[in-house]
């Protein structure tokens, strides 16, 4: 079997299910196939928020510096911008199950080398600049791989579910990065502080095998291959003469729509604002408010629970308590967001209050990031054409992001004598991308509306 044939969608099955027991089974598979893309996509970030982890223990030890680490989370970004973007096109034609079981695995295989390398670091003295080219091609690799996991999510919806419910269903999937990143600052947080900085990766490595497994289990790459009917045709959603355009041309009408690029943009400065704080919080509240790295984490951890809450409500107050309007939450959503992000960042505090902060912030945040993110380009994308929208919106983000933690360490860095940090500088940084990041799509909201 060759490497296309292998990944290519899947082909209509020849076996169909009997007409008594469509619906009956339409429904498990679709739920079966949501929940496996949900769990194995919150996995996936398990497997990437290794490095925002275990800063300070690779700075402590001097193994690497805050400008070396700033390199490697480049170098993961800028390759998973490439990555986003190519793979978002290609998952179009793929089958969603062996497409994101791949990806899942090798970053698996990536943290496990990284945690190895990292035991074997004492004995055979590596030095600093082996470690950071090892770190920076392995962590590029991974970025590369990462970005195999969010298109074929995104793309199960449109294969799974009609119009109607797709809005409510992608706000539940569009939490799995806080999820994500809950369990990985918490968990993984507890495990660098006790064992120590390497333990981190090979948990990471467990988390990933058990993504790979769910992938491979849960997942049904559309109804088709499984003897039932088009979600068109099972929901009785009208087929709109778009849809049945060939991929190529849909693809093509994406990449030309001035909508998809006003989206793009914005969600370039969501980028930003989102792995600044994923990226760079923890460190931030250890050098600057003095905190243990285990309560640090525990406050960037535990606030993305409430990122959860946004996420889930973005759809329903969009749809519902705003009446379908989509600026309306993203301005309201936006301005919190701003205030609670400068107040962790300048105001004084101990836990409580920092938690109190970042919690609001990750809430608000998540509503103006799934309606700005996601919901706004679902509203007129062709279901053929859904991965080419992520590819180009995820394109800008990450190359965005990489530019961020590039930014953010030369900032951080600069302006740090001896063990003394100096955040201001990379604060107004941080807060003006958290600005442009909602004003933009409301400026914008005209060529959205055509």
């Amino acid at each position: 079997m060759s490497l296309y044939s292998h990944f290519r969608i899947s082909k209509p099955s020849a076996v169909k299910v009997p007409a008594g027991e469509v619906d009956a089974s339409y429904k498990r598979l679709r739920r079966r196939t949501f929940w496996g893309v949900t769990v194995a996509y919150t996995l996936y970030y398990v497997c990437r928020m290794t490095l925002g982890v275990v800063k300070q223990p690779l700075i402590d030890g001097g193994i690497l510096t805050a400008g070396q680490l700033g390199i490697i989370g480049g170098a993961f970004y800028f390759v998973y911008a490439v990555g986003k973007f190519m793979n978002g096109f290609i998952a179009d034609y793929c089958n969603i199950r062996r497409f994101m079981a791949a990806g899942i695995g090798v970053s698996a295989a990536v943290n496990l080398v990284l945690g190895l390398l990292g035991l074997l670091h004492g004995p055979l003295g590596f030095g600093s600049l082996l470690m950071l080219g090892v770190f920076a091609v392995l962590w590029g690799v991974n970025g590369w791989v990462q970005s195999m996991g969010s298109p074929p999510g995104t793309i199960s919806l449109s294969r799974w579910f009609p119009l109607a419910t797709r809005g409510t269903m992608y706000s539940v999937f569009s939490s799995t990065p806080q999820l994500g990143k809950a369990v990985s600052m918490i968990l993984t947080g507890w495990i660098v502080a006790v064992a120590g900085w390497q333990w981190g990766f090979l948990a990471a490595a467990v988390a990933g095998v058990i993504g790979l497994v769910i992938s491979l289990v849960f997942i049904v790459d559309t109804p088709e291959s499984a003897g039932l009917p088009s979600v068109q045709e099972l929901s009785g959603e009208p087929i709109r003469p778009m849809d049945q355009k060939p991929t190529r041309e849909l693809q093509k009408w994406v990449f030309q729509h001035p909508g998809i690029w006003v989206i793009a943009i914005s969600t370039a400065f969501l980028y930003i604002t989102q792995h600044a704080v994923s990226d760079w919080g923890v460190l931030f509240l250890q050098k600057q408010k003095a905190f243990s790295l285990e309560r640090a984490a525990q406050v960037i951890g535990l606030a993305e629970v409430f990122g959860v809450a946004g996420n889930l409500a973005a759809g329903w107050l969009s749809d519902k308590v705003f009446r379908g309007s989509r600026v309306r939450p993203v301005v309201i959503a936006g301005i919190l967001a701003v205030a609670s992000l400068a107040g962790f960042l300048f105001l004084e505090g101990g836990f409580a209050l920092n938690m109190a902060c970042v919690a609001v912030f990750s809430a608000s945040f998540s509503v103006v990031f799934c309606i700005v993110g996601g919901l706004m380009a679902l509203d007129f994308v062709p279901r053929k054409a859904t991965g080419a929208a992520l590819g180009i919106v995820g394109v800008s983000s990450y190359a965005a992001a990489g530019l961020q933690s590039l930014a953010s360490g030369w900032l951080i860095g600069g302006y740090t004598a001896g063990n003394v940090y100096n955040f201001t500088p990379v604060s107004i940084f941080w807060i003006a991308a958290c600005l442009l990041a909602f004003t933009l799509p409301i400026i914008g909201w005209k060529y959205l509306r055509k």
